[in-house]
């Protein structure tokens, strides 16, 4: 059980600032000041800093975050398994993006869940962003993620490495003639993921490397689910840039194709990633290899 100056502590780590956390946690600003100086002086070191009159942490503060984090989040994990109906039973939660959940994770699910019939999964879906953000928060112990994160701050096992490829139906007919550069898409209207899935992330980190951005291409529709923008592209609404394996069914049977362009050769990683000193490191390292094998 954490101490509540402890809760204070990360309250503050997250608003990095005592009046806001103070409203938070619903007791006075005094009492946040006197909760820090507690574990400040617990620990022997200094753990905050007005740096142009913004409260920062310092790097022992950095530190302290990162570790008590991981400890909250593990006796999330703990009293889960407390609460168990059955002590035979193990609760694990998983999250995966979008597209790694519909198309690239499914069936090593099932024989992970064949050969270990205890385990109860909760599987959460969500854009790489969010699942960092339930990472943060204990909400789950594991995610799947094709997306960019800092890697610094997880435990990251390689799972595969995806084709990145862009796409079209197969009827499509290109504004300006046969495309041999992106920069000769711009006119197309394209098909995008929301802001903070891992799929749009790689197209829009790639356009910046050329000099580009998003707001380039004249005519775009923003969706949130890879169905719908494999169903619009198969209507012939856009051009979009996706996984080769979401699109793998319509590209063999013909009715959509992959854009060859001279330029663009992308190939990304999907990745398991959990927070750094987790107790339960060993317990996720064996399901990562399970799925990885299966």
């Amino acid at each position: 059980m954490l101490d509540f100056r402890v809760r204070t502590f990360l309250c503050v780590c997250q608003t990095l600032n005592y009046t806001k956390a103070a409203q938070q946690l619903h007791i006075t600003q005094p009492a946040v000041s006197a909760h820090i100086r507690y574990v400040e002086t617990y620990y022997q070191v200094q753990l905050f800093h007005y740096q142009n009159r913004k409260l920062e942490l310092t790097a022992a503060g950095k530190l302290l975050y990162q570790r008590l984090r991981t400890l909250t989040n593990d006796e999330t994990q703990l009293q889960a398994e407390l609460h168990a109906p059955q002590q035979e039973t193990e609760q694990f939660s998983l999250g995966v993006t979008m597209t790694v959940g519909e198309y690239a994770i499914i069936k090593p699910l099932t024989t992970l869940l064949k050969q270990q019939p205890h385990l109860n999964l909760h599987l959460h879906f969500g854009n790489t962003a969010q699942l960092l953000e339930q990472l943060k928060e204990g909400s789950i112990q594991m995610a799947l993620v094709e997306g960019y994160y800092p890697k610094d701050m997880y435990v990251h096992k390689h799972y595969r490495t995806e084709a990145y490829i862009p796409v079209c139906a197969t009827s499509h007919v290109f504004k300006n003639a046969t495309p041999h550069t992106i920069e000769d898409l711009i006119e197309e209207r394209i098909l995008l993921r929301e802001k903070g899935s891992g799929t749009r992330n790689i197209l829009e980190r790639y356009l910046a490397i050329r000099g580009m951005h998003m707001e380039d291409f004249h005519h775009y529709i923003e969706v949130e689910n890879m169905h719908t923008i494999i169903d619009l592209l198969c209507e012939d609404c856009g051009i979009s840039f996706l996984y080769r394996m979401a699109a793998q069914k319509q590209i063999q049977a013909g009715i959509l194709k992959e854009i060859p362009l001279e330029d663009f050769s992308i190939h990304h990683d999907l990745d398991f990633i959990w927070e750094k000193g987790s107790l339960y490191t060993d317990r996720n390292e064996t399901i990562c290899s399970q799925l990885t094998h299966a």
